[in-house]
């Protein structure tokens, strides 16, 4: 790895409306290279919005999609990365003859280097979880890409970090969502349409227990022990009749943030991230500890499927 320095994006997407949500990403990529970004990465299904497709059955779901041969979105990222000279890094709903994946693709000027599609899908049921851990090389750098839940899961992180990642994309659609848990739950819709006269009131919702508070939980906890820098980007603002929190942030290997979207709006953060944070970090230490010997249990097959459930009720079910 050499230095490079990443920017983290957030913004309001609007449910299937690419050229829309291409115009946001294009404005902050332009923001991104203006303040010495390599690389721009965006959240999970920012082509094409993510949470609404709950109740879509496949029909619609194929009509919503695109084949990664022939996307039109994806045509759009690539000339982006050829005018602003740099790599980006985006989500959609990809379509592949009558399968249909949550994907994420990092794109250069010369097309797409790397996609990745979620190991755990599960907002629709006409989605196929992929089946293949993503790691490849650009500039220098080896990038890793796990989405959303895939991060929840310790041993996707590790493994990923495995095969070679450096740094890992994180890109989410999460926060403030129904939830069990104390203190988390959804955000009054009258704070985000009251947010510019009264910021305070939605920042401490969108930073407490049910936003950031969240992620802290666990965020910090795969870069540190794993020795990686974790790129999350989030959405924020109006998500399908619910708040994102948005909170896009780089963390570098002991788990610190070292760059952090506060707008509570469209926002990008850059920072510079250094090869010499990943010896020193205590998760490549951890690593070289391992006695894969006494694992054994771990892959052991459970003889029951495996099932992706969220934290909160779906509603196709």
């Amino acid at each position: 790895m050499r230095d490079i320095r990443i920017a983290a994006a957030q913004f309001e997407h609007r449910n299937a409306d690419p050229a829309y949500n291409l115009s946001r990403i294009h404005a902050l990529t332009s923001q991104a290279v203006e303040e010495g970004a390599e690389v721009a990465c965006f959240h999970e299904c920012s082509l094409h919005g993510y949470s609404f497709t709950q109740t879509f059955d496949r029909e619609q779901m194929l009509d919503l999609a695109e084949p990664l041969d022939n996307s039109p979105s994806v045509r759009r990222l690539v000339e982006f990365s050829r005018e602003f000279g740099i790599p980006i890094a985006a989500g959609l709903f990809e379509r592949e003859r009558d399968r249909i994946f949550n994907t994420y693709v990092f794109v250069t000027s010369e097309g797409v280097l790397a996609r990745f599609r979620k190991l755990h899908a599960f907002v629709n049921p006409h989605l196929t979880s992929g089946d293949e851990y993503v790691v490849f090389e650009w500039s220098g750098c080896k990038f890793g890409i796990l989405i959303c839940y895939d991060n929840n899961l310790p041993e996707n992180v590790r493994m990923t970090t495995l095969l070679g990642a450096d740094i890992i994309l994180m890109p989410h659609v999460t926060g403030c969502l129904p939830s069990v848990m104390p203190g988390r739950g959804t955000v009054d819709l009258e704070l985000w349409h009251n947010r510019e006269r009264d910021p305070a009131r939605l920042r401490k919702e969108l930073d407490g227990p049910k936003g950031r508070g969240w992620l802290m939980r666990w965020l910090p906890t795969r870069a540190y022990e794993n020795g990686v820098y974790a790129v999350f980007t989030n959405p924020v603002g109006l998500d399908d009749g619910e708040v994102r929190n948005g909170h896009s942030m780089i963390l570098d290997p002991f788990g610190e943030i070292i760059a952090e979207c506060r707008n509570l709006g469209d926002d990008v953060v850059t920072s510079l991230c250094v090869p010499e944070k990943i010896e020193q970090s205590g998760g490549r230490r951890y690593i070289r500890a391992r006695r894969p010997e006494l694992y054994d249990k771990m892959t052991e097959p459970t003889g029951e499927p495996s099932t992706t459930e969220p934290g909160w009720d779906l509603k196709y079910k």
